[in-house]
């Protein structure tokens, strides 16, 4: 089942091209878009979340139109969305900004909605802090704040825009654990430049890169892109596009090998710098 089909998507803010003939599909599980810093992750986001309408291109979401008022106002019904910066209103405590939310959302029933506020925020392990004020938590704590008000109403459709982002190996390590039993029988569609994250969590992920899909497949199959092209040696090799040195001394050189180089499997993280080196090719796996 898909969820969430976008279909050449183009999106501009004055001179600038957001978002340039995207097209992506997501169903059920978690599905990771990775890419640099600008690369129009935010901008397709938002326009998933409904929060934008491309410029062209066509957008289905849970099999809704968002460009009509009536589906719209459905599709908001069933979907969570994370920004990167939530707008907290820091004096409200927890538990009030989480009931705020429900309120935006019409969840007009005062006992039924504050049960769900309470199923929220034990979903994300907030109990301990609900009376404390959101400015006096930490990163971590704030986020999970905001994926609670994204967990109202047991969305169909989660939207998450660098979830992890400004979080500490144990508070990210945390956040995945949650954003994984999330996408238990719903659609998450995340983005991130932590490859770290996408091979952690995501069953299906896209390149985005100036406005461009720049790969759509499996993360094996990214990963696969660089066999044969990472290598150790002593020296950083001149044939290598990027390389590095790593604990034991040798360097970690990717690239194009030269003969009867050491050759060693690849990461992600490999193909992903590759990918990034040769501008203007692009795969999709269907």
């Amino acid at each position: 089942m898909t969820t969430v089909r976008v279909r050449n998507a183009t999106k501009t803010f004055g001179r600038t091209t957001a978002l340039d003939d995207v097209t992506l599909d997501a169903g059920p599980g978690v599905t990771g878009l990775l890419g640099p810093n600008g690369a129009g992750k935010t901008t397709l986001l938002r326009v998933i979340a409904t929060v934008l309408a491309p410029d062209r291109g066509a957008v289905t979401l849970m099999g809704r139109d968002p460009a009509r008022p009536s589906d719209r106002t459905r599709i908001r019904e069933r979907l969570g969305y994370l920004p990167q910066d939530a707008g907290f209103h820091r004096g409200f405590t927890v538990f009030e900004f989480i009931d705020y939310v429900a309120i935006l959302k019409e969840m007009t029933d005062r006992r039924p909605r504050h049960d769900e506020v309470r199923r929220v925020i034990a979903l994300t392990g907030l109990a301990a802090v609900s009376a404390k004020r959101i400015r006096a938590l930490s990163g971590g704590m704030r986020r999970r704040v905001g994926l609670a008000q994204a967990l109202l109403g047991d969305p169909d459709l989660l939207v998450l825009d660098e979830p992890t982002v400004g979080l500490d190996p144990e508070q990210r390590l945390r956040f995945r654990e949650m954003i994984s039993q999330a996408g238990e029988g719903r659609t998450v569609v995340m983005s991130s430049h932590q490859t770290e994250d996408i091979t952690a969590l995501c069953a299906t992920i896209a390149v985005i890169h100036q406005g461009r899909a720049r790969f759509t497949g499996t993360p094996a199959e990214l990963t696969a892109r660089a066999d044969g092209r990472v290598w150790t040696d002593e020296r950083r090799s001149p044939a290598a596009i990027t390389a590095w040195r790593t604990g034991d001394g040798t360097y970690r050189n990717v690239g194009d090998p030269p003969a009867r180089a050491e050759l060693i499997p690849p990461t992600l993280e490999d193909a992903y710098l590759l990918l990034m080196g040769e501008p203007g090719r692009e795969v999709t796996h269907s």
